[in-house]
């Protein structure tokens, strides 16, 4: 397999070697030139499916790159709009002789807009809001057009600002009114002193926003926004990355964290949080989901949040993060609609929570194993030293050791990660053979291997997926269902991404710059394909067992976002099928059986549609009565599904005896950790349900394997 890996490793770096050119040549001035003509020619020369710069690109760059920079419609005027769309259908031209005009002049003019939102909302917020009167405010900008004149721009203000003081004015009522119960003495602040408050509050955080973040933002920033929006014409998981960038890029993929624990995406004007690393501050609160949107941020010595709303995703980390031990308070939009403050105390991360780890389980007198797999990590340096496929076979034996008799790999919310850490992986579960079939454009496929005989599990196992599990997840539960290897439980269909990324060191592919650090290009520049010869882009894996999940009715997989590659297949790969003993049939039908009459899962699905439908009502009042009643409404209503988080199985889990005895000499509260990841396994009904499957196929095993020693 990594000999297979290795060529085509080659194969890219000699494609980006031969990108490297003197064509055209540039002053030292014209960095942004010089970035636009490289990343233009590594498009065209490197990405799977390049795209024609025609009108219809132009066209679309246009929409996208407006909507980027002014998201909520609060900066641009309709005349603003006119005068862009002179270059709807010329950018593509620009673009080919290396002409920034069309970036220059909404620059220009998104930096004149940005000074006169500044009196604007301090116009706003220099009167009261009327909380009595009976208005509402649409979240959803689409449904809304660029102001005419600043008369209205200023009523869009207002009404923003209003929405946002909200929250505020609430808290502060909210205070008062615990203030009072606590101390019947308590002289109450009037409405006035409220209101005021409330604004004021929202005064301070704007005037953060933009003085110490908006005016600290440079040419560079900006124009970076500009090349993404290009770039993401292509395919969604092509992207430029800044130099500083590109640090946090490698970070993440050698599974290097830190903060609160938390992973976080900028979408538009909003940060959202992508994933909680497991033991991490946040992870062990309880609190912060994924999916979670953060509005505010605040420390634990300042009395006023700041709003991280339209921040730059870098500034955003640095309020987040901050010393161990200390506190901050972050404000969210829950996936539902609800906003509500949680704290959250600072800590180190350990590396080790963002890596494998396993759990023993005894169920009817049968040991079973767990293992959690966040990522398919590893380190870039020294593939050696640090990988998913190293720890997860390391973990497996440790099981074995304990008598394991059964294997659930969890890879819910598992992103992906490396390509030949997948494959190596797949290698621990088989003898030899395919795992996945990569394609390059025009070139023959490739098809990676297992050329290792030995066999780390052959016994019963389930894998967990659902509808974030994505790329290397969906490599390695494809190959295995493929070969009937294991049975896959979870969402109707994974995340879909079918598509292989490799990063461009931009200084790499021309000569004798002196223009500083170009940054890099993440650019799609293969498709990997099922040993079936199926693609599982867009369309995912599906699961043998669907059941339903916190996701299942929203948005979340490749087909939701913009320029997806299409669905497509290849012919098949030479492999046979999985000869275990195991009756995966009759145990697939028994599994959808008991999930069909499984309260647990049927309350999850309803908290599923309930979320959804607060998702889509983009409405929300303004008069805080109807907000405070919309709100209280929202709270009753999900209690319902509080039983949910009661859920409790009456299984127990533990550690296995080499963890046991790091216990011993822990420094980094490592047996608390695992005692916290244990209690919400005991929790968990997916996994209750995988050790109910695991059971069965261990019973079709048995059985079959003694009918077969008999014959």
């Amino acid at each position: 397999m990594k000999r297979n890996y290795k060529v085509l490793l080659l194969m890219v770096l000699l494609a980006f070697a031969s990108c490297s050119f003197t064509t055209k040549t540039f002053d030292d001035s014209d960095k942004d030139k010089l970035l636009i003509h490289i990343i233009k020619n590594v498009l065209e020369q490197l990405h799977f499916d390049p795209i024609a710069m025609d009108d219809e690109f132009s066209a679309s760059l246009f929409s996208g790159y407006v909507e980027t920079i002014d998201p909520l419609k609060r900066y641009f005027y309709e005349s603003d709009i006119k005068d862009f769309e002179k270059y709807k259908f010329t950018i593509d031209d620009q673009l080919k002789v290396s002409d920034i005009t069309f970036f220059n002049i909404t620059h220009e003019r998104m930096l004149k807009r940005i000074q006169e939102a500044k009196s604007l909302y301090k116009e706003v917020l220099s009167e009261p809001f009327d909380y009595s009167k009976d208005e509402v405010f649409d979240t959803n900008s689409e449904n809304t057009t660029y102001a005419k004149n600043r008369k209205e721009l200023k009523e869009r203000w207002r009404q923003q600002l209003k929405f946002s003081t909200l929250t505020n004015y609430d808290d502060i009522v909210t205070q008062e009114k615990q203030a009072k119960e606590k101390d019947p003495s308590y002289v109450v602040k009037t409405e006035e002193v409220i209101e005021k408050e409330a604004r004021e509050a929202t005064l301070k955080s704007l005037d953060i926003y933009f003085n110490d973040n908006i005016d600290d933002l440079k040419r560079d920033d900006y124009f970076a926004v500009y090349v993404n929006a290009i770039v993401e014409e292509f395919d969604p998981h092509t992207y430029y990355l800044a130099p500083r960038s590109k640090e946090v890029f490698d970070q993440r993929m050698s599974g290097k964290l830190e903060g609160i624990g938390a992973g976080l995406q900028k979408r538009m004007d909003y940060i959202k949080v992508t994933y909680l690393v497991s033991g991490g501050p946040a992870w062990r609160g309880k609190e912060l989901e994924m999916g979670d949107v953060i509005l505010k941020v605040k420390q634990e010595d300042e009395d006023v949040p700041v709003s991280i709303v339209g921040m730059r995703i870098d500034d955003a980390i640095k309020l987040i993060k901050g010393p161990k031990g200390t506190k901050v308070t972050l404000t969210i939009k829950k996936v539902d609609g609800t906003i509500k403050d949680i704290t959250i105390t600072r800590d180190i991360v350990e590396l080790g929570e963002t890596y494998a780890k396993s759990s023993l389980v005894e169920k009817n007198n049968k040991i079973f194993g767990v293992i959690n797999l966040p990522s398919f990590y590893l380190d870039f340096k020294d593939y050696k030293k640090l990988n998913a496929a190293t720890d997860v076979k390391e973990e497996i034996e440790r099981l074995k050791a304990e008598g394991m008799q059964g294997l659930v790999l969890d890879l819910r919310n598992n992103g992906g990660g490396s390509l030949p850490a997948v494959v190596d992986m797949a290698g621990l579960f088989i003898e030899e053979g395919p795992i996945v079939q990569v394609r390059s454009t025009a070139k023959p496929k490739e098809v990676l291997k297992d050329k290792d005989k030995s066999i780390t599990w052959d016994g019963p196992l389930v894998i967990l997926v659902n509808e974030i599990s994505a790329s290397a997840s969906e490599i390695l539960a494809a190959a295995m269902q493929d070969y009937k290897r294991a049975i896959i439980i979870g969402s109707k269909q994974t995340y879909g991404k079918g598509t292989v990324q490799n990063v461009v060191n931009l200084n790499n592919v021309v000569r004798n710059s002196s223009n500083g650090d170009l940054g890099s290009l993440a650019l799609t520049t293969q498709k990997y394909y099922r040993i079936n010869g199926g693609s599982v882009q867009l369309e995912g894996v599906k699961s043998d067992v669907t059941v339903p999940g916190r996701f299942s009715f929203i948005d979340v997989g490749e087909k939701d976002k913009d320029n997806p590659l299409p669905w497509d297949e290849i012919d098949a790969a030479n492999y046979t099928v999985w000869d275990g003993y195991f009756d995966y049939d009759e145990t697939i039908k028994r599994s959808n059986e008991r999930m069909r009459n499984n309260d647990q899962l049927k309350l999850i699905e309803d908290n599923a549609k309930w979320v959804k439908s607060k998702i889509d009502d983009t409405i929300v009042p303004l008069k805080y009565e109807a907000y405070k009643s919309a709100n209280d409404l929202n709270e009753m209503e999900s209690k319902r599904f509080d039983a949910i988080s009661n859920y409790k199985t009456n299984l127990t889990f533990k550690s296995h005896a080499f963890e046991r005895n790091l216990f011993e000499s822990d420094t980094t509260d490592l047996r608390e950790k695992r005692e916290r990841w244990h209690q919400s396994l005991s929790k968990d009904v997916y996994i209750e349900e995988a050790l109910n499957v695991l059971e069965d196929l261990k019973m079709s095993y048995s059985i079959k394997k003694v009918a077969t020693v008999k014959d």
